[in-house]
């Protein structure tokens, strides 16, 4: 079974139904084989097909959270090999000695929790196939992240936004304001259909949002104005399937701007479109609804706050 990466969900799942229709036993049997011989290919194969099937994120899951899977199980693996771990039944104070070495190697606090995060998917991959009972990072300390998100990796400002869309073409654009806009997922952005657009109502039905949930959002004059310029007609709006294509396309569309150094792809989009939202609404709950958080504190790491946002409310204090 090939372990890479693969673009479409349907490919996903018939790799995930290669594993998922073995019978109990002749799965444990691998998956023991695998962890004994530290395979990583076939490990992922297995992180794969649990992440793909008995999972709320499902083949949804974006090729981003995919490749930060696959990595930090490679990671894993290759520090079971060097220090000789039995992954199945794992040492007590292993795991807290594996994020030790992680955050001693240098790496920031984000990317170890990543790395904690995909060594945790493995075990559960592990255990969905019978092979062990081991939950060895339930309680393992991670580190904690003192600067927040939201001011490592702010927003696009608006001007950056806007000398995009000066040089954008039509389809480049639609992508652009959807993520700006509309505040789509890239995977939501490039899932959208024709027959999700009222143009009439001014709404966009977001059919499979991230756990497959289906939200609607308003669109702008302007982003009505992008899908008016290229239908309406049949099937996905548009043309890209791979998220690395509409990577390439935006990053490309940067260069052309002259605004190269400050594309930071699609994530700073939808924050755009969050931030903008709240300094409207003033209102968490509703931004939260609009981006398709479940929970609003999530949500807070979406939202730039200015710093003087309460200057004019307290100046008038009595």
């Amino acid at each position: 079974m090939s372990s890479d990466l693969v673009p479409f969900t349907g490919d996903r799942l018939s790799q995930a139904r290669a594993l998922g229709s073995l019978t109990d036993e002749a799965l444990r049997v691998r998956a023991v084989t695998a962890a004994r011989d530290k395979n990583v290919s076939e490990l992922w194969a297995l992180t794969l097909a649990y992440l793909s099937t008995d999972t709320s994120g499902g083949v949804s899951l974006s090729p981003h959270t995919l490749r930060a899977y696959r990595k930090g199980t490679e990671v894993l693996v290759d520090h079971a090999r060097a220090h000789a771990w039995n992954l199945l039944h794992p040492g007590r104070r292993e795991p807290g000695l594996y994020v030790a070495a992680l955050s001693s190697s240098g790496l920031k606090p984000a990317t170890v929790m990543a790395r904690v995060a995909a060594a945790s998917a493995l075990y559960r991959a592990l255990r969905w196939a019978g092979a062990t009972d081991a939950d060895p990072f339930a309680d393992v300390k991670r580190p904690k992240e003192r600067t927040r998100g939201i001011v490592k990796n702010p927003p696009y400002r608006a001007e950056f936004v806007q000398a995009l869309l000066e040089q954008a073409d039509p389809q480049e654009r639609a992508l652009l304001l959807l993520m700006t806009h509309a505040g789509l997922r890239i995977a939501e952005a490039l899932g959208v259909e024709w027959a999700h657009v009222d143009l009439p109502r001014r709404r966009l039905l977001i059919a499979h949002g991230k756990g497959d949930k289906a939200r609607r959002v308003p669109l702008s004059a302007l982003l009505r104005e992008a899908l008016e310029a290229l239908g309406p007609a049949q099937g996905p709006v548009l043309p890209w399937r791979a998220y690395s294509t509409a990577y390439d396309r935006l990053r490309k569309l940067a260069l052309r701007a002259g605004r190269q150094h400050e594309f930071r792809g699609f994530h700073a989009g939808r924050k755009y479109a969050g931030t903008q939202l709240y300094a409207a609404t003033k209102d968490f709950t509703r931004v939260a609804g609009f981006l398709g958080h479940e929970q609003v504190d999530t949500t807070r790491r979406y939202v730039e706050v200015p710093e003087d946002d309460l200057d004019d409310i307290v100046e008038n204090f009595r």
